[in-house]
C-alpha cells in the first residue's frame, strides 16, 4: 500500500521547498531514489557544498532523511521522506499560508513548464517510438462538480501503476525511462470584458 502524500500546511516549510534547486533535488530523489549531494548536485546545477545545504534545509523540515549507506558507507546518502506532498487552497487559509500556497504551486508549475520546454526543444533527437508516444494537449471540459472529482481519481488511478516512485524496477520494461504525466483539472475562472481597443491602436 502506498503511502499518502503529505499535506502542506506550514508557511515556513512551503516557503523552504519553493526554491528551484531544491524542488529539483526533490524530483531527483523520489524519481531515480537516493543520492549524495554530489550526484543531485550534476542534476541540480549547483555545487556539492550548495547540494548540501539544500538537502539540510529539506531535511530540517521532514522532506528527506538519511538512507541506509553503501559501498564503505563514506558517503552520506539521502532519500525523500515520503513519495509525495499535497497543496490544497482553502477558502479559510490565513494570508501567510494562502500567500506560501500560492508561492510554492507557482514554483512547481514552473518547474513543470520548464520540463515541456526541454522535452520539445530535444523533440526531433528523440527516437521514433518515443516521437510517436508522446502527447501535449489541452481538452475544455464541460462537467459538473462531481464529474471533476470522479475524472480526478480515475487519472490517479491509471497513473499510479507507472509511477516512478513506486513502480518496481525489476519489472519495468528494459526499454522503460523517466517520462512526465502533466494533469490539470480545475473549473474555469470566468474572464473579464477585455473592452475594445481605441481606434488606432
Amino acid at each position: 500500500m502506498t503511502e499518502a502524500p503529505r499535506l502542506l500546511v506550514t508557511p515556513l516549510a512551503m516557503r523552504a521547498l519553493a526554491h528551484s534547486a531544491r524542488l529539483a533535488i526533490m524530483n531527483r530523489l523520489q524519481a531515480e531514489g537516493p543520492a549524495t549531494a554530489t550526484e543531485v548536485s550534476e542534476v541540480v546545477g549547483v555545487t556539492p557544498s550548495a547540494a548540501s545545504y539544500h538537502l539540510r534545509m529539506l531535511a530540517k523540515y521532514g522532506f528527506v532523511e538519511d538512507a541506509p549507506p553503501r559501498g564503505d558507507g563514506r558517503e552520506r546518502l539521502w532519500k525523500a521522506a515520503r513519495e509525495g506532498f499535497a497543496i490544497k487552497v482553502e477558502p479559510d487559509d490565513q494570508p501567510e499560508v494562502r500567500a506560501a500556497k500560492s508561492l510554492l504551486i507557482k514554483a512547481v508549475r514552473d518547474q513543470a513548464a520548464d520540463e515541456v520546454t526541454r522535452a520539445l526543444d530535444n523533440y526531433d533527437r528523440e527516437p521514433p517510438e518515443w516521437r510517436d508516444a508522446s502527447s501535449i494537449g489541452r481538452t475544455v471540459l464541460l462537467v459538473d462538480a462531481e464529474e471533476l472529482k470522479r475524472l480526478n481519481k480515475q487519472i490517479d488511478e491509471l497513473l499510479a501503476p507507472y509511477s516512478a516512485v513506486t513502480r518496481d524496477r525489476a519489472h519495468a520494461p528494459s526499454g522503460a525511462r523517466l517520462a512526465e504525466a502533466q494533469v490539470n483539472l480545475f473549473p474555469r475562472a470566468k474572464r473579464p470584458p477585455h473592452g475594445i481597443p481605441p481606434q488606432g491602436v
